[in-house]
């Protein structure tokens, strides 16, 4: 750690929201979030906007929905997990934000499905679980790659380690 101890409120305004999503994903992994429940809301949205798609179109649409959900909800954790780790007063998660983001997600991802599995309206699936990967990975990748560094943090990117 380095010598100044962060605040209770600049660690609260950092790991806040990453442990608020945290619990939002846990929420949505209730029966509240079932493909029963969200068709109640989905199903009517999409005959909406498509009021001539027939049952199994509208059926694939929901699926879709579902699914895009996945990847989204994950794509956010990866994006608060990058905001939290890059600023944080720890060395080790400045340097291996990546790492570690990437380790939370994989984890998280897999909690998650095991979680559904002792919920009688919800099903577990390792797909589901790809597909959170891919959604917190492709955000980590893509902050990695063409995110830009907060001043303050001794994260460098490939041209400023070249250059040391």
């Amino acid at each position: 750690m380095d010598n100044q101890a962060p605040s209770k409120s600049h660690r609260l305004s950092r790991y806040g929201p990453l442990a608020l999503w945290i619990v939002f994903i846990s929420f949505a992994s209730t029966s509240e979030f079932s493909a029963a429940k969200t068709s109640q809301v989905i199903r009517p949205l999409i005959l909406w906007f498509f009021p001539n798609l027939s049952e199994p179109q509208l059926a694939l649409a929901h699926f879709i929905i579902r699914k895009a959900g996945h990847f989204t909800e994950y794509a956010v954790l990866g994006f608060l997990a990058r905001r939290a780790f890059i600023t944080s007063s720890r060395t080790f998660l400045q340097r291996y934000w990546f790492q570690v983001g990437a380790a939370l997600i994989v984890i998280y991802a897999l909690l998650d499905e095991f979680h559904q599995s002792f919920v009688p309206s919800r099903t577990p699936s390792i797909y589901d679980s790809a597909i959170d990967v891919a959604g917190g990975l492709a955000v980590l990748l893509f902050l990695k790659f063409w995110g830009r560094t907060p001043r303050g943090s001794k994260v460098y990117g490939r041209a400023e380690a070249a250059s040391r």
